[in-house]
């Protein structure tokens, strides 16, 4: 890895950040790995609120030593993160899709009652939008939304699952249907209405907590709406451009995690009287891995600093679907080949991470929309001339 679109500043933050996580999630990452220790979680998160690096994407608000914070900066950060845990990365990464439109949208006071709290690490956030049988298709979402002139506030009523950090989220953003459109409004967890029937069990990403959030005539003020009724879509585009991009460094994480166990393995394991990555199918497993770890930091970084040149929405989308894309299936290609060149080390958890890395990379290429969605997106922008229907 060269990282040859970041600057030395941006190689100092990495080492920065790399040296942090070390110390505060590298000796906690078995208890979440192991125990699902949410104790462990907060912990970590409180230590990077007070370090002040939950505050990156938000230059006005941030108070560190980079001169010009931004999305690049989050992005090495998510990317470290998921190199030592990412069920760790998905708490952080999901807090800061909630914070992306408070920030943007939300009025001064809510922005002081919730957007504060995530970002000094001491309150945590959620993403209200796949429902039972809503996935990618957020336009047919049947949740709903109605303002009450009478009380004003917002009525809603839905279900969501596979929300991220559900039952723990001080406040939720929820993506739903009002008369004028997509709507986005901030519920907050307490809210009358609101309630989380379970949580899930995945293969991998222990340690998170994803589930269920049901709303029944659940009523918050006015002013939880974020922007304007029915501008919810683009909201939505805004805060999937920011976690794409997010997800291109959590897989570049994960990639560099599994790579890094092949590369020391091939070399001390002996086999045949020599090194195992002296073999030539070893060796070309090993480049093979290489090229796509290059080649999906090259994509991430290029849509992170487009990101912090001032790209967003249609103009970012593309560049942010090629960048999760690339980078989740090269998460998924190292951890299976890594995998491979252990043999039966890499799936005994006696043995290392391999097995767990193999497990949690799994989601990437699904969450924050499919390898199938993102191609659509890229597919969109070079057909303008075509309607492509799904």
């Amino acid at each position: 890895m060269q990282d040859f679109l970041l600057d030395d500043a941006d190689r100092m933050f990495r080492a920065e950040v790399r040296a942090f996580l070390q110390r505060e999630l590298a000796p906690r990452a078995v208890a979440i790995e192991d125990r699902q220790d949410w104790s462990a979680v907060k912990q970590v998160v409180r230590a990077l609120g007070a370090a002040g690096y939950l505050r990156l994407m938000f230059a006005d608000l941030y108070q560190g030593s980079l001169a010009q914070p931004g999305l690049t900066h989050a992005t090495v950060l998510s990317e470290e993160a998921a190199y030592l845990n990412y069920a760790f990365e998905t708490t952080i990464a999901t807090a800061l899709s909630c914070a992306y439109p408070l920030h943007r949208h939300a009025s001064r006071r809510l922005c002081d009652t919730y957007l504060a709290p995530i970002l000094d690490g001491a309150a945590i956030g959620a993403i209200c939008v796949t429902e039972t049988n809503v996935g990618s298709d957020s336009a047919g979402m049947e949740t709903r939304m109605v303002f009450d002139a009478k009380t004003n506030e917002w009525v809603i009523d839905g279900f969501k699952r596979y929300i991220s950090n559900a039952s723990v989220a001080d406040v939720y953003i929820v993506y739903g249907i009002a008369s004028a459109g997509m709507t986005a409004i901030a519920v907050p967890g307490h809210a009358p209405g609101i309630r989380f029937p379970r949580n899930y069990t995945f293969m991998g990403r222990r340690g998170s907590l994803v589930g269920e959030v049901e709303f029944k005539d659940c009523r918050v003020p006015a002013e939880h709406l974020l922007g304007e009724p029915g501008g919810g879509s683009r909201i939505m585009r805004g805060m999937f451009n920011f976690e794409r991009v997010i997800l291109g460094g959590s897989g570049l994480g994960v990639a560099r995690s599994a790579f890094d166990i092949a590369v020391a393995h091939a070399q001390q394991r002996q086999s045949f009287g020599q090194a195992l990555g002296c073999k030539q199918l070893i060796w070309d497993k090993i480049a093979q891995m290489g090229w796509r770890i290059d080649a999906a930091e090259l994509l991430t970084y290029r849509a992170s600093k487009m990101y912090d040149a001032g790209s967003d929405g249609k103009a970012l989308m593309k560049e942010a679907a090629m960048a999760k894309l690339v980078a989740t299936e090269t998460a998924n290609f190292c951890a299976n080949e890594t995998v491979q060149i252990l043999g039966g080390d890499g799936i005994t958890k006696e043995f290392g991470r391999a097995e767990q890395i193999y497990r949690d990379a799994r989601a990437l290429t699904i969450v924050g929309g499919t390898s199938e969605m993102v191609k659509y997106l890229i597919a969109s922008r070079d057909l303008p001339g075509l309607r492509i229907t799904l």
